[in-house]
């Protein structure tokens, strides 16, 4: 069980604010090393997991297009859009972005979405917008919630809705572990099969999160909206 004081590594770094690499990295010292592997076991391992996972690298590839995207006004076409949609709130455009995010995921599309390639350029703006038709100019903390929830929604939708589909990374890595850890035989569809009803729970569950936005987002206006009334009155 002392191995598993590496994960209280990460949790109290990242708790902490600290580099997220020094943390990720001292983890897997103290990990490798009450493990009882050397260093060079441990260097070794590293270099093995980079060199398998690589491919976390692509989004270096998007960055430069995401960026001209959005110099050629992606974001201001986004809210434009936003705006002729006289039904869509700022709740309703996260939920429905979770439904995508999340059969996407399942069915192995996981690079369609993401922070980098959705959420800045697409989702956040869109979402601001629809509470922008509604309440106005908003105050920064609310604009700042309302970016930060979009980017929840993300984590949410691809990482319960990644595990159904059987050959993603997470999956085999569960498989693997539990064949060479405890001699159990798990399949990967049966990890799939069994993700779904958590799948389900999770969309249901941050579904309803996302429609209360709206709700939040209005209250935090009206309460801005009053502070700022009291001031002027004060300075007045």
């Amino acid at each position: 069980m002392l191995v598993l004081l590496g994960v209280l590594v990460v949790v109290v770094g990242f708790a902490l604010r600290l580099n997220a690499m020094l943390v990720v990295t001292v983890a897997g010292l103290v990990t490798g090393f009450l493990g009882g592997l050397s260093l060079r076991e441990i260097l070794d391992a590293f270099g093995t997991g980079f060199a398998g996972s690589r491919s976390i690298a692509v989004f270096l590839l998007v960055l430069p297009v995401i960026g001209l995207v959005e110099r050629n006004g992606l974001q201001e076409q986004a809210r434009r859009l936003i705006s002729r949609l006289a039904r869509l709130t700022t709740g309703r455009v996260l939920a429905a972005y979770l439904v995508v995010r999340q059969i996407t995921a399942a069915v192995g599309l996981l690079s369609i979405g993401g922070h980098a390639q959705s959420v800045r350029p697409l989702i956040a703006p869109m979402a601001e917008a629809a509470a922008v038709k509604r309440h106005g100019a908003l105050p920064e903390a609310v604009s700042r919630r309302i970016r930060a929830f979009a980017a929840g929604t993300d984590n949410v939708g691809a990482f319960f809705g990644e595990d159904i589909f059987v050959a993603v990374g997470a999956v085999l890595l569960i498989t693997s572990f539990v064949d060479t850890t405890y001699g159990l035989t798990l399949r990967p569809l049966d990890v799939a099969l069994w993700s779904i009803p958590t799948a389900v729970v999770a969309f249901l569950l941050h579904g309803a999160r996302s429609l209360h936005v709206d709700r939040v987002v209005a209250r935090e206006v009206r309460a801005a909206a009053s502070a700022e009334g009291r001031t002027g009155a004060v300075e007045g």
